[in-house]
């Protein structure tokens, strides 16, 4: 397994059931970029990720890095913030938004939208309902981040954990908390031998009612 710390810089192809995508990112060391192909829910240009995989090379596409986990990190530039901001991820800020969100507060900014964003209106023209729709959109983004994290801990896949947050959404941990084989029947690839798995990764027994 090799560790790949990159930076989105174009999404070929995203599916957004699954999550599957195809994107070209920045590693350094590379003169090129690099086709990444994996499960990645919801990531969008300007994200910096910590992937792990390998590498194949495809008949059709050449030498791609396979995700099998990842992370998001944030990124600590301004440049890097910027771009992530205005890469469409947080509804209600646009590139033209991030760059004044940035030039106002600096190495701040995702410390202010996590901790004050009520600060956002002290950026001009930024009113009271944009920053609202951005802070919705930044809880959403949360979740999407808590759930993967969660699930990938328990050993789910990030091709399973995108399918999983699309049916349960921000309710998922609590519903694989409660009753992880439920995934057998509600999620379409999932099935007893899987679910079993999980289960017991979460501490459950094999007398357990609900494994029945």
């Amino acid at each position: 397994m090799i560790r790949l710390r990159c930076v989105v810089e174009h999404i070929t192809y995203q599916n957004e059931k699954n999550g599957w995508s195809v994107m070209k990112v920045k590693v350094k060391g590379y003169d090129n970029l690099v086709t990444l192909t994996g499960s990645l829910l919801d990531v969008p240009v300007g994200s910096v990720l910590l992937v792990d995989g390998d590498w194949r090379v495809d008949p059709k596409y050449g030498q791609q890095f396979v995700a099998q986990s990842w992370t998001e990190v944030m990124p600590a530039t301004l440049y890097g913030i910027e771009k992530y901001l205005g890469s469409g991820l947080v509804k209600g800020i646009g590139p033209a938004y991030a760059k004044a969100i940035v030039s106002r507060f600096g190495l701040e900014t995702i410390d202010v939208i996590e901790n004050d964003i009520e600060r956002l209106l002290e950026v001009p023209r930024l009113g009271k309902k944009r920053m609202e729709k951005i802070r919705d959109s930044w809880e959403k983004q949360k979740d999407i981040k808590e759930v993967m994290v969660f699930l990938q801990g328990h050993g789910v896949s990030t091709a399973f954990a995108a399918k999983i947050y699309r049916k349960y959404e921000k309710e998922s941990i609590a519903k694989v908390k409660e009753n992880p084989y439920q995934l057998a029947d509600d999620i379409w690839g999932i099935g007893f031998k899987t679910a079993d798995s999980i289960a017991s990764k979460m501490g459950y027994e094999k007398n357990d009612p609900r494994r029945c």
